[in-house]
């Protein structure tokens, strides 16, 4: 008895010190798409980004990293009004951005291969607001048919930053690759376009959801 008594204690002992060396670099990253098309409204929306990232551990467990990616978002919609004369609106908006997400991450053993984690990031982005239309009218009279076409276009550039704590687990696969997964995130953005009268848009999130888990890969430059 004894001796499974020590033996599990030892075991116990060395998945409780599991740690992640000092000078450990590892890859990771971000890459999604999506696509929403609602036939009641004519509307479509696509969603676009890409963030690879890059972390190091200037200390056991401890990681400061840096991501740079982009991000696209354009909304399309028609609408159709009128009969004599016959409007047609064809509207654009796109956002476009250069991100920038510097970090730090502390990591905490749970097992000999299992991790959970705190970061701390500051996401910026650099982009800008584009807002295209067009407007045909078709007038129909007893001379014929006429028809007009109006264009307009602007463009605004926008400045966003934000603080956020994401907690996650961290699962390594073997010494070189490792899976995660984040929960939720508590944190703070602001968000102000680059315009005359234009007031700072102020968003917080606090709280666990399991529905915006997240999962990614890491590959891992192992020492």
């Amino acid at each position: 008895m004894k001796k499974i008594l020590l033996a599990g204690a030892v075991a116990l002992f060395g998945l409780s010190n599991a740690q992640i060396a000092k000078g450990t670099t590892y890859l990771s990253g971000q890459v999604g798409y999506s696509q929403k098309e609602d036939n009641n409204t004519d509307i479509k929306k696509e969603k676009f980004n890409i963030l690879p990232t890059v972390g190091y551990f200037v200390d056991t467990n401890l990681a400061v990293g840096l991501g740079v990616g982009y991000r696209n978002e354009n909304e399309k919609g028609t609408k159709t009004t009128g009969s004599n004369p016959l409007f047609v609106s064809e509207g654009k908006v796109t956002e476009s951005a250069f991100v920038v997400a510097p970090f730090v991450r502390k990591y905490w053993t749970l097992a000999d291969k299992l991790y959970i984690f705190g970061q701390l990031e500051v996401p910026m982005a650099f982009g800008q607001n584009k807002v295209e239309g067009t407007t045909t009218t078709t007038t129909t009279t007893g001379a014929g048919t006429t028809v007009t076409t109006t264009s307009t276009s602007d463009k605004s550039n926008f400045t966003s930053i934000g603080v956020n704590v994401k907690p996650g687990l961290d699962y390594f696969l073997n010494k070189n690759w490792t899976i995660e997964a984040t929960i939720g995130e508590f944190g703070y953005n602001t968000y102000k376009q680059d315009i005359d009268g234009a007031k700072r848009v102020n968003d917080y999130k606090f709280g666990l959801n399991l529905s915006s888990v997240t999962f990614g890969v890491k590959y891992v430059f192992a020492k």
